[in-house]
C-alpha cells in the first residue's frame, strides 16, 4: 500500500485538524502515514498577540516536523497551509523551497499530490492558495489529485471546492462535518491514486522509445 505524507502549517489548529481528517482518509485505504508539521517561523511577539497561537503550538508538540527524508519516503503529498493574502504561508512556502536538491535528482517525481487550505472567511483566497500548491507540484512533476466532484460530499455546499478542500475559520462556531467529510474523502483519493501510481511508477518515468 501506498506511503502518504500529509504535511501542513497551522498557527490556531484548523489547517491542523483538517490534516488529520485528510490522514484518516488515507489510513482508510489502506495507507500509511505520516502526519507532519513544518517549522515555526514567526517571533514570539507576534505569537503572544494571538492567544490561540501560543496554545496550538503547545497542544501540538507531539507532532514531528517534516523533512527532506519523508518527501523521499512518500509515495504522495497531502500539503495544507492557511491561506496568507491568498497564497502559500511562508512557513510552509520554506519547506518547500528546502526541497530543491530532491527535486533536482527528481525523487519527488511521479507522485501523486494534492492540497488542502482555510482562510479567516469564505472568499478569502482558498482556491488561489491550492491552485498555487498546484503549481509547485506540477513543477516537482508530481500527479495531481484534485478532489473534484468525484464523491457526492463534493456537492454539499458547506464544502463544494473541486481543487481542494477549505475551511472558513468559524470563529467560535462549529466547522460543519461536510468539511471534515470532504477532508476524509480527498485524503482516500489521494491513496487510491497513489497505490496506482507506486505500481507503475517505473514505467511512467521510463524514457520515451524513439522512433
Amino acid at each position: 500500500m501506498a506511503n502518504v505524507a500529509v504535511i501542513y502549517y497551522s498557527s490556531t489548529g484548523n489547517t491542523y485538524e483538517l490534516a488529520k481528517a485528510i490522514e484518516a482518509g488515507a489510513q482508510a485505504a489502506g495507507a500509511t502515514t505520516r502526519l507532519l508539521k513544518v517549522r515555526e517561523l514567526a517571533p514570539d511577539e507576534a505569537i503572544a498577540t494571538n492567544e490561540g497561537w501560543g496554545k496550538h503550538i503547545a497542544a501540538t508538540q507531539h507532532v514531528p516536523e517534516a523533512t527532506n527524508a519523508d518527501l523521499e519516503w512518500a509515495d504522495a503529498y497531502a500539503f495544507g497551509t492557511p491561506t496568507r493574502f491568498g497564497t502559500i504561508s511562508a512557513q510552509l512556502k520554506q519547506f518547500i523551497d528546502g526541497s530543491g536538491g530532491l527535486w533536482f535528482a527528481g525523487k519527488l517525481a511521479n507522485k501523486a499530490a494534492t492540497g488542502f487550505t482555510g482562510a479567516a472567511s469564505t472568499h478569502g483566497g482558498q482556491e488561489g492558495t491550492v491552485q498555487d500548491l498546484h503549481k509547485v507540484f506540477t513543477h516537482w512533476g508530481c500527479i495531481l489529485v484534485p478532489p473534484g466532484y468525484t464523491d457526492a460530499i463534493q456537492f454539499d455546499p458547506a464544502n463544494g471546492n473541486p481543487y481542494g478542500v477549505s475551511l472558513g475559520d468559524p470563529r467560535g462556531g462549529e466547522v460543519p462535518d461536510a468539511i471534515f467529510a470532504a477532508a476524509r474523502w480527498q485524503g482516500e483519493r489521494l491513496a487510491r491514486v497513489a497505490d496506482v501510481l507506486a505500481m507503475h511508477r517505473d514505467a511512467i518515468a521510463a524514457p520515451a522509445t524513439k522512433a
